[in-house]
């Protein structure tokens, strides 16, 4: 199949647009305007029900729906759109709307980015010491683009937003001199928006660089999800596989992080035939996904999506907790009913199925899971731990909050006891810790 993309200002070149009423698209093109669209003919044709859009969970993952914006914004930017106002003033006023969504959550700019040899690598993040992202110039878009992405800043044209590596000997010198990285991950964007050609360039230069503490490559990708013809039918998908086949052949784990969001995008021939392909280079895929109010916010989707998972040999890997920005109160579950639809979608999963964790925030100090709901002296808490933390001792000790059926982020938590508020101070001193000169 041929590749078409669909943004805001094409969408009557969609074949089902017929569908959409005026009202849907004026809606589509005012959210658009600050949050980045885009969709291809795969999902159009193969994932979305165009009978029934107002509760089709893959229309609400891809298209801009009103409630996305705060009402005050979508008013604004209507009442200007009607108005016929330049294009100057329309970008700074969407510019400005962009900058109150929290473009850049969990310290991401502040804390995350290193200094290497007197200069600030702005392609990498180095959050936990085992781990460096990496995000390629060419990989910063995606075949399609989620209405929940954390990461939208990557997509709307402002460059101090925006994370962008060159220079595949910069990353290998980096990954050489901190002995502690085990692991690299490309992300994006979507590095499999990327030639074949180019992305070997990257992991090349690693795999040729002999360093004897690397031991995972890993893709973070919706490609399976969107685009499955990346590794079936794109003209560079078997130099593609023959790269993964590459990686595995000279002793490196590669992991394709693959994002699927409901049982939907696992249900095609194509995704099926594209994930018997990658498991066929001795890659490993691992499936992750936030819990998404109106998508999959129900335990029975995530059990049915675990076991297909298993079934076509993908390792269950994370619940995630939406990032707080951008479109976030569109799509935020309360942290006990997130911790609710995981256990019971846990209950019903045989232990094949358990390797997944969650429900898991990417908040400053790591990556927080919520355990569950107990009680100390009567009193109901909530119980917590870090999965992966900035501080490595961190890792792994419980502590416990107030009890908040309400709250939907570590932010609006509060400590238990006098004990847990010194180890809640802790995970609020956040610091930039990879700098090398």
């Amino acid at each position: 199949m041929k590749y078409q993309a669909f943004l805001a200002h094409n969408l009557d070149k969609l074949p089902q647009s017929k569908l959409l009423t005026a009202a849907q698209l004026q809606e589509i093109k005012i959210v658009s305007a600050v949050l980045p669209f885009k969709t291809n003919n795969y999902v159009a044709d193969q994932l979305i029900d165009w009978n029934n859009t107002e509760n089709d969970p893959m229309f609400r993952l891809t298209f801009p729906q009103r409630g996305m914006l705060e009402p005050l914004h979508y008013d604004l930017l209507a009442t200007t759109m009607k108005r016929g106002a330049s294009l100057d003033v329309m970008k700074n006023m969407v510019n400005s709307i962009r900058f109150q969504l929290n473009p850049h959550p969990a310290g991401q700019l502040e804390h995350n980015m290193p200094f290497f040899e007197g200069e600030r690598l702005e392609g990498i993040q180095h959050k936990y010491p085992q781990t460096v992202l990496v995000f390629p110039a060419q990989g910063q878009t995606c075949h399609a683009y989620c209405t929940f992405c954390f990461r939208w800043p990557q997509f709307v044209g402002i460059n101090e937003l925006k994370f962008a590596m060159r220079e595949a000997q910069q990353l290998v010198n980096y990954v050489r001199a901190h002995k502690e990285v085990t692991d690299v991950l490309f992300t994006g964007g979507d590095p499999m928006i990327m030639r074949t050609e180019i992305l070997s360039r990257y992991f090349d230069a690693l795999l040729n660089a002999g360093i004897e503490h690397l031991q995972t490559i890993r893709i973070g990708t919706k490609a399976l999800a969107f685009w499955p013809y990346r590794f079936t039918a794109d003209d560079d998908a078997d130099e593609l596989l023959r790269l993964f086949e590459r990686v595995v052949e000279r002793g490196i784990n590669l992991s394709v992080m693959a994002h699927f969001s409901h049982t939907v995008e696992l249900s095609t021939d194509e995704v099926k035939k594209a994930i018997k392909r990658i498991r066929a280079t001795g890659a490993q895929i691992r499936t992750q996904s936030p819990i998404l109010r109106g998508i999959n916010d129900k335990p029975e989707i995530w059990a049915a999506m675990w076991r297909e998972q298993v079934n076509q040999n993908c390792i269950p890997y994370y619940m995630f907790i939406p990032r707080d920005t951008g479109a976030r109160q569109y799509f935020a579950v309360p942290l006990v009913k997130a911790w609710e639809v995981f256990r019971g979608a846990y209950q019903n999963v045989s232990g094949i199925c358990r390797t997944v964790r969650g429900p898991s925030m990417s908040c400053d100090p790591g990556k927080v899971q919520l355990l569950g709901v107990s009680q100390i002296e009567n009193k109901k808490v909530m119980v917590l731990r870090l999965l992966q933390g900035r501080n490595p001792d961190w890792v792994g000790r419980p502590f416990f909050a107030r009890y908040d059926d309400q709250a939907e982020w570590f932010d609006e938590l509060q400590p238990a006891s006098s004990a847990d508020s010194l180890f809640f101070n802790q995970l609020k001193k956040v610091s930039p810790q990879y700098s090398l000169s």
